[in-house]
């Protein structure tokens, strides 16, 4: 929830921005303002604890972090990044713009509208229907880098992103029974890293445990399978249908929580839990 709520923001014109190509879209855009601005303050104290999750993300992105207006918890935030005193932007749009030369943050590059302008900071926001899913404070002349550089950003769980965008990322966001998008803190899956000839695996990500499929026995082989991975087998006697399903892939359970069931229009395969390193670095 946003903390101060006014009805009034200001809205920002097309810009072209340093560093962009002249066909390509850059990242703000004119239109309406979000019905809901955030009105607290944009210079917050930002507080780093040892611990993760939400509370920690909060505290350290700041005015970004409390800009969001998430369906669920904030699922990154940070403060600002490393930059030095010549990568700073002329303009606050120019500042917006050098936030994803520096970071390459997993968050849509382009549609973000000025929810908010100070003399020396600005609030970009990304919404989505309507309610603010990625946050970047954008400020002039911090300590040690002049112009214009992002300050802090924050970002919603990647399911309340468009499909336009994750579509275009590593995220295979899942949706439930009623077709509803799962957040990827909950379930997601995703094809296994090229780097280390681990591209023909697929691994899936539930409730804190990872389960895999390994067509090519390389998960296998290096012995990160707590069971056998079976690509044809029959569903077992109890196995319920979660409703969770991703391009024709179809989620069952068991009360055996070291294997789950995909099935497809092709059959059922036993996808077995994985041990730690299977990602590879």
């Amino acid at each position: 929830m946003r903390a101060g709520l006014t009805a009034a923001a200001v809205v920002v014109v097309l810009v072209a921005v340093a560093g962009c190509h002249d066909d390509a879209p850059g990242p703000v855009i004119e239109g309406r303002p979000p019905a809901t601005p955030y009105r607290g303050p944009l210079d917050i104290p930002l507080r780093s604890l040892d611990a993760g999750g939400p509370r920690a993300l909060r505290l350290a992105s700041g005015a970004a972090g409390r800009a969001l207006e998430c369906d669920g918890e904030i699922f990154d935030g940070s403060g600002p990044d490393g930059w030095g005193p010549s990568e700073g932007g002329a303009t606050p749009e120019e500042g917006l713009a050098r936030y994803f030369d520096m970071v390459q943050p997993e968050v849509p590059d382009h549609g973000y509208r000025a929810e908010r302008r100070e003399a020396d900071r600005v609030l970009y926001s990304f919404d989505v229907g309507g309610r603010t899913k990625v946050a970047v404070v954008v400020a002039k002349d911090q300590k040690d880098r002049p112009g214009w550089g992002p300050e802090t950003s924050a970002s919603c769980d990647p399911a309340e992103l468009p499909a336009s965008f994750t579509d275009t990322t590593d995220w295979q966001i899942w949706a439930d029974r009623a077709g509803r998008r799962v957040p990827v803190t909950r379930l997601h899956s995703a094809d296994g890293p090229a780097h280390c000839g681990r591209r023909s695996a697929r691994f899936l990500h539930l409730d804190g445990r990872t389960y895999a499929s390994d067509p090519d026995g390389v998960l296998a082989r290096d012995g990160l399978l707590r069971a056998p991975y079976r690509p044809r087998t029959a569903l077992p006697a109890g196995a319920r249908d979660t409703g969770y399903h991703y391009r024709g892939s179809h989620l069952w359970r068991t009360a055996d929580s070291t294997v789950v069931y995909v099935r497809t229009a092709d059959g059922v395969a036993a996808w077995p839990l994985v041990k730690d390193g299977a990602g590879c670095d």
